[in-house]
């Protein structure tokens, strides 16, 4: 190799390496902090995560995730829902994540399975029943027929923080008479819950569950 390939070489090189400490800089440094703290200036809500609190400002999750509200089950047996809450759609998204072995993590995802799928069907089914069953009380009985499809199918990613009017109304009778609350109490909680179509006309009326749940817990505790 001749002095001037070695030199074009170095020059080369040292190019590169300008470039790559630039970009860094540029595109790993000064764009991350400027992008950060525009959000932190003009949307800190949402920049930290769209946390919900209770009354008493302790954070209790993300408006943005739905949660479970379960019971642990006995030994071998699965989880079962806390009938004292109002209860979310399904999550039976992609499956678990087991690499952390303290908790099992949902897989946010779609079951990819079609309308006349055996195993789809089978699950819609033993979620009726279930609703059914859970939500009908003494005085209140739910039909097969009320059930909506928010309570029996999971959304495209699984962690769905809403649920519809319908979905709420049908749980009220339940979670009032569980809380040693008046069903008009409940009804008017889910009613300050309940939010429009965006911009009155985009999406469907739906309920906030961990924001309704909070403020349930607040309720029942006066």
């Amino acid at each position: 190799m001749t002095k001037n390939s070695v030199r074009r070489s170095a020059r080369l090189l040292g190019a590169g390496l300008r470039a790559l400490l630039v970009l860094t800089l540029v595109c790993g440094v000064l764009y991350p902090l400027t992008v950060t703290g525009v959000a932190q200036a003009l949307f800190p809500g949402r920049a930290d995560g769209s946390k919900t609190r209770d009354a008493e400002g302790r954070v209790v999750g993300s408006a943005l995730i739905g949660q479970r509200y379960d019971l642990p089950g006995e030994a071998g047996e699965e989880p079962r829902p806390d009938l004292r809450w109002f209860q979310p759609r399904p999550s039976r998204g992609l499956g678990t994540n087991t690499v952390n072995t303290r908790y099992e993590l949902l897989l946010s995802g779609a079951t990819n399975r079609s309308g006349d799928n055996p195993e789809l069907l089978a699950w819609v089914k033993a979620a009726r029943a279930a609703v059914v069953r859970e939500n009908s009380t003494a005085t209140y009985r739910v039909r097969p027929a009320d059930v909506p499809p928010d309570a029996v199918t999971s959304s495209g990613s699984g962690l769905d923080p809403h649920i519809s009017p319908a979905y709420a109304a049908l749980q009220v009778h339940r979670v009032a008479g569980r809380n040693g609350l008046t069903v008009r109490e409940v009804e008017r909680l889910v009613a300050r819950h309940t939010e429009g179509r965006t911009l009155g006309f985009v999406g469907e009326p739906r309920v906030h569950v961990l924001g309704l749940n909070t403020a349930l817990r607040d309720l029942a505790r006066n």
